[in-house]
């Protein structure tokens, strides 16, 4: 084992994605020195990005090294994770949109007996949202979205022009009653200093982007972050938080490479390894049983109902594989416009790419896929996007009879959807297709989404300490200086995809952890909006 590395760190983060980067920036800002840890590694950028087994699921940042075993409803599976510098936000399809208001506010059918409550609303989050839309320039348009919450400020940015296929599924929206909208999208459209503008290839959703166009953590924010002197160490797996009295002193880590074990010991600790990472790593350590709030440890796991919605063409409905996940339709999001069952919130319906070929022919049994594949010119689709309730039930546990690689106990992940989860999946389903219907499809076929890419509950926050584990400022309680910046904090999951946000509260929880130390500096020009609330 190498010796304790002291470093002088004010802060170890633990994660790369929207988290772990958003709340480091913070951090940099305020003049600390930040020691960032990621499992995966940098992810090269060329032509090979281009490649259809460069698609996320089959890539080589798609990792089984700590397999999750699944269990949902009396299916069992198992599952690997994205792992690379900059996490998700590589492969997304940089959607980036914000939750509604009232989304903060959620309703009796969608949080049922879970206790689950928002310590914050919107109107405080706000200025977050607004910071994170500039630092990841987002293109967007203003108007159209009927559910759009109120903004400060514009779009940083205007979207692109819409593709053809885009465009036809606007038109049949249109016809058909809904108000749609351009979907907000991190993508680079302007040329700039050492950037290359977005192509609209194909290859965006699920790829990482061959030309460095899209604005994920990698390219636009965490370079910058080193630049100013943050360290990042990836190939870094963090396998134990070391606990004394009511601080976390250390983390102990394993070099995937060597195996190579060594510990690292900062002032303040930051954990942003995503809804199924973080609470496992807060297992392993057992500092659940620290927490006053112990029972709701890895609980409330929501990862949103998804359904693609794939409708077949008579001709080829995109022969040039141009971008478009550009149209969003929120007409159904907070209830079926035609009172249908269930009452209360649906959720979103997005326009989504076509799946590229390699990754229909993995999915589908042997000899199917190649014959489903040479159709996909005929295909596009929409995935519909329902918010599901936050279960007890639905969590994760360990099983220590069984370890991984680096000594870590496996994760056993649990997930059931609710009768009204599918209730409120098929209302969009039914919806999307009157739209692909509309737009010329005849005929439709669905395929659910079964991974946790939207996982977000297990260290939900609040207000209550005996059922939240993270309070209102990111702090996990029972511990002083330990801090959880990822989805896993969110009560309730709403009905957009949560890269937005995951970064909103990260900046604001990274902010306000630098006034509670009181140490280091700000960042010349930038006001200090949280002080106030503090005293």
């Amino acid at each position: 084992m190498r010796p304790l590395e002291r470093g002088g760190w004010d802060a170890v983060v633990i994660g790369s994605g929207f988290g772990g980067t958003m709340a480091a920036r913070e951090l940099v800002d305020a003049g600390w020195r930040v020691l960032m840890l990621e499992r995966g590694d940098w992810v090269t950028r060329g032509p090979h990005n281009w490649a259809p087994g460069s698609v996320a699921p089959l890539g080589d940042c798609y990792s089984m090294a700590t397999p999750y075993r699944v269990i949902s409803g009396g299916e069992r599976e198992w599952m690997g994770a994205l792992e690379c510098v900059g996490g998700p936000s590589v492969f997304y399809g940089g959607v980036s949109l914000r939750f509604r208001e009232r989304d903060f506010e959620p309703e009796p059918e969608i949080v049922g007996e879970s206790g689950a409550r928002w310590p914050i609303g919107y109107d405080e989050l706000e200025p977050y949202y607004a910071q994170a839309e500039r630092l990841l320039g987002v293109a967007g348009d203003d108007g159209g979205d009927p559910t759009a919450p109120h903004r400060s400020t514009g779009f940083p940015h205007p979207p692109a022009a819409l593709s053809p296929t885009s465009r036809r599924i606007w038109e049949a929206a249109r016809r058909v009653g809904d108000r749609p909208f351009r979907l907000p999208l991190a993508l680079n459209h302007a040329r700039a200093a050492g950037r290359t503008p977005c192509v609209a290839c194909g290859t965006c959703d699920l790829f990482a982007c061959a030309i460095a166009a899209k604005n994920d953590l990698a390219t636009a924010v965490l370079p910058g972050l080193i630049a100013r002197g943050m360290e990042l160490r990836p190939r870094t797996v963090a396998v134990r938080l070391r606990a004394v009295g009511d601080r976390v002193e250390a983390v102990e880590c394993v070099d995937r490479d060597t195996g190579e074990r060594s510990t690292f010991e900062a002032r303040s600790f930051v954990l942003a390894a995503g809804a199924l990472a973080s609470p496992h790593l807060v297992l392993a350590s057992g500092l659940e049983s620290r927490s006053p709030a112990r029972p709701a440890i890895g609980r409330f796991l929501t990862r949103h109902q998804n359904v693609i919605v794939a409708g077949l063409f008579p001709r080829p409905t995109d022969p040039d594989r141009q971008f478009h996940k550009q149209v969003g339709i929120h007409d159904c999001y907070f209830g079926d416009p035609e009172g249908k069952e269930p009452s209360g919130k649906l959720g979103a319906i997005q326009q989504l790419p076509t799946p590229p070929p390699a990754l229909v022919r993995a999915h589908l049994p042997p000899g199917v896929g190649r014959l489903v594949s040479p159709l996909l010119r005929n295909v596009t689709g929409l995935l519909t996007m329902a918010e599901d309730q936050p279960r007890e039930e639905n969590g994760v546990v360990l099983d220590s009879a069984r370890l991984d690689r680096y000594g870590l106990p496996q994760l056993v992940v649990s997930h059931r959807p609710s009768r009204r989860d599918l209730a409120a999946s098929a209302g969009l389903v039914r919806h999307a297709r009157r739209i692909l219907s509309e737009s010329g499809a005849v005929v439709t076929r669905l395929q659910e989404i079964r991974t946790f890419s939207h996982a977000v509950g297990t260290l939900r926050s609040g207000d209550d300490p005996r059922t939240a584990p993270v309070d209102r400022d990111g702090r996990f309680r029972g511990l002083d200086n330990l801090y959880v910046t990822d989805a896993s904090v969110f009560p309730t999951a709403g009905a957009v995809n949560p890269s937005l946000t995951i970064a909103a509260l990260a900046l604001r929880i990274g902010e306000r952890l630098a006034v509670r130390e009181g140490r280091g500096r700000r960042a010349a020009g930038r006001p200090l909006t949280v002080r106030a609330a503090l005293n």
